[in-house]
């Protein structure tokens, strides 16, 4: 379930918005020049490379590419099973942790496991806890940040417009700590599904 927490910069205790409605949470993002979608969730393996995980999104990995002219597709991933997670996890989620800004789209389609991206704009901070399925699209020069929590487990496939790749520029704000994290966040998702 897809969860989107707006609150007033200012106010971090305080949500204006919280809504797990698809449709609402599309119409919220595009005001904000981002777009969001779901795919198909496809099934595979546990051990299935990351190659063979791309492999399955080809045809819709292929129509993002012609629509948005992205010329440089990648996927990422980290679970616990991997040999070096205790040694990559923390300087992974520190990475991204701190509000940046990209002079390219950030797009990101979750094939498992979960992430928060908080949007920082018009005064607003907007999370939006993605799950498998979610495809979501950051504007370029968007402030904003990345939370993969303290167990990160996802696998994500990134769209990019040249063989740059990511390339952040920091703002030096300490705005993203004053937020509530992707732990916080999942078990407020936890909570509303119970509901």
């Amino acid at each position: 379930m897809t969860l989107l927490t707006v609150w007033n910069e200012t106010d971090p205790a305080t949500p204006v918005i919280e809504t797990t409605e698809e449709q609402e949470i599309r119409e919220v993002l595009n005001g904000l020049g981002a777009r969001f979608s779901r795919w198909e969730v496809k099934e595979f393996a546990d051990d299935a490379s990351l190659d063979e995980i791309l492999a399955l999104y080809a045809d819709e990995v292929d129509q993002v590419k012609v629509s948005e002219g992205y010329t440089l597709v990648d996927i990422v991933g980290l679970s616990p099973a991997q040999e070096n997670y205790d040694e990559v996890k923390t300087p992974s989620r520190e990475k991204f942790l701190s509000e940046h800004r990209h002079d390219d789209d950030e797009d990101r389609f979750f094939a498992k496991g979960a992430g928060v991206f908080y949007l920082h704009v018009n005064g607003k901070v907007h999370a939006l806890y993605c799950e498998p399925g979610d495809l979501v699209s950051v504007p370029a020069n968007t402030t904003h940040w990345f939370d993969m929590g303290t167990a990160p487990e996802f696998t994500s496939i990134r769209f990019f417009h040249d063989d740059d790749g990511w390339i952040g520029h920091f703002t030096g704000s300490p705005i993203a700590e004053t937020f509530a994290t992707f732990d916080q966040l999942h078990a407020r998702r936890k909570e509303l599904a119970a509901a």
